[in-house]
């Protein structure tokens, strides 16, 4: 799920019955691992298994750094890097302009997840090659695909209605529309799965209640001082958190006014029913 764009306090559907998620980001100009965190929390408030795809890997100056650097965020949760346009017609692969090694093909790097009875679902931005790893899985064309703008690799929506596909492998495979944005929608606890390091400091806090800012003691402040915590990890984190409660208010509010508005009326409904039995004149 996610919240509908905008002001409006809704979730949206994104998939359902799912049991794995490809989270998949594209390795050109767009690339962003603050943007893999946030998709990373979405999936584990699911309760599906994400897994990380790097696609475009025939485009990274340096995919070795990259998947290391996805790597620090996924904590845990595969990363799959691919090129979903590395099988060609005459049974050759791409190679890594870094290493000049053999990109692997989508369908050989993902078919462990994708199996008799699973179904996964893809998510990401728009541009990240979504429905052209869709038509890779699927070996052949079944999805319309889209360049990206040259500027800042972003990509135009070219899926724009989720599209259940059967494989050959027995899996089912939902190929979503791309993102321009997204707006969680779950709670805080979420967070301790997309960063566990930190809950596991903030455990050694000497406050129960420590905000991890200025209190004596903190060992989340220790772990930022002695570079054993990314401060870049820690803004995420508190940037998310934000977000989160923030949410969870306003989801309050929109609680008491239903509840308010229901118990109107149910009062209206009972001064009439009254009136019903007291009969005319009264």
């Amino acid at each position: 799920m996610r919240k509908v764009p905008g002001m409006t306090t809704e979730e949206q559907i994104v998939a359902a019955n799912v049991d794995t998620v490809f989270l998949v980001s594209g390795l050109d100009g767009d690339f962003n691992p603050r943007r893999i965190e946030r998709y990373l929390t979405a999936a584990w408030e699911s309760g599906a298994s994400p897994v990380i795809v790097l696609n475009k890997a025939d485009l990274a100056d340096d995919l070795e750094a990259r998947v290391e650097e996805t790597n620090a965020v996924g904590m845990g949760v595969p990363v799959i890097p691919v090129s979903a346009l590395a099988s060609r017609e005459d049974g050759s692969t791409s190679a890594s302009p870094a290493s000049g090694e053999a990109l692997p093909q989508a369908r050989e790097a993902l078919a462990p997840w994708l199996t008799l009875g699973r179904t996964v679902a893809l998510l990401g931005s728009s541009g990240v090659g979504k429905s052209t790893l869709a038509n890779a899985l699927a070996g052949e064309v079944l999805q319309e695909t889209g360049a990206v703008r040259e500027g800042d690799s972003r990509g135009r929506h070219t899926t724009t209605r989720r599209q259940l596909l059967a494989l050959s492998s027995g899996a089912l495979l939902i190929d979503t529309p791309g993102m321009r944005e997204l707006q969680l929608w779950g709670e805080e606890a979420t967070l301790d799965q997309t960063f566990p390091e930190i809950l596991a400091f903030a455990a050694e806090c000497r406050f129960r209640d420590c905000t991890h800012e200025s209190e004596p003691g903190c060992a989340i402040q220790n772990a930022l001082e002695t570079g054993r915590l990314e401060a870049s990890r820690f803004a995420a984190w508190k940037k998310l958190q934000r977000e989160l409660a923030h949410l969870e208010r306003r989801r309050d509010v929109r609680a008491l006014l239903e509840e308010r508005a229901k118990w109107k009326q149910r009062s209206k409904v009972g001064r009439i029913n009254m009136r019903l039995k007291q009969g005319p004149g009264r």
